[in-house]
């Protein structure tokens, strides 16, 4: 279903759909996420902030509410949240202030959703995913600003294993919980990076 996740009137809309035709929701993959250039902290607007924080951490909240929501008052109750967090929450990449920010905000809002799920059968975790092979790191096949104020081509990982384990974390049974998974191409600078 079509929705644009920056605007409360459709998620409650796409969420109200869900209950409608499946009765139900079992697991939220939150997915939405997105960037503006890299820019120097400096020559950053706050349209280009808003704009990052808008997708990246207002649609996770408003998505993730809705589905605790409907998981907390189902029968049976109780669902799971699996929030896209993104190694950045670790180790920003320079001129990436919305960006990391708001996966640092990700993964706070991860770790509440955790917290005030437990006693409604919920449960959230967070995968942070580095540089899979997909359009939006297609520049790092070309070379990517490293903090050393140099360009350097980064290793690519295959998107399905992200998709493995999001399947993994998926698939558990609701007494058992990944929190916090990394997923990443083994030769990229992640590990020492700056």
């Amino acid at each position: 279903m079509p929705t644009d996740v920056t605007d409360p009137d459709q998620v409650i809309a796409a969420f109200a759909a869900v209950k409608e035709k499946f009765g139900r929701v079992d697991m939220l993959f939150n997915n939405a996420g997105g960037n503006v250039p890299s820019t120097n902290f400096g020559d950053f607007t706050w349209e280009m902030w808003r704009r990052v924080v808008a997708v990246n951490l207002d649609a996770m909240f408003m998505c993730a509410n809705q589905a605790f929501r409907m998981m907390r008052d189902q029968t049976p109750r109780g669902g799971r949240i699996i929030n896209n967090g993104s190694i950045s929450a670790h180790v920003p990449r320079p001129g990436s202030v919305a960006y990391t920010s708001t996966k640092h905000g990700v993964t706070g809002l991860t770790k509440s959703i955790a917290l005030d799920g437990r006693q409604f059968d919920i449960c959230s975790g967070q995968i942070d995913i580095g540089n899979a092979a997909t359009p939006m790191t297609a520049r790092s096949t070309n070379g990517q600003m490293q903090p050393y104020g140099q360009m350097a081509v980064e290793a690519r990982m295959d998107v399905n294993h992200v998709g493995q384990q999001v399947a993994f974390m998926a698939n558990l049974p609701l007494e058992s919980n990944v929190q916090f998974v990394t997923i990443m191409a083994t030769k990229m600078p992640f590990i020492g990076r700056g």
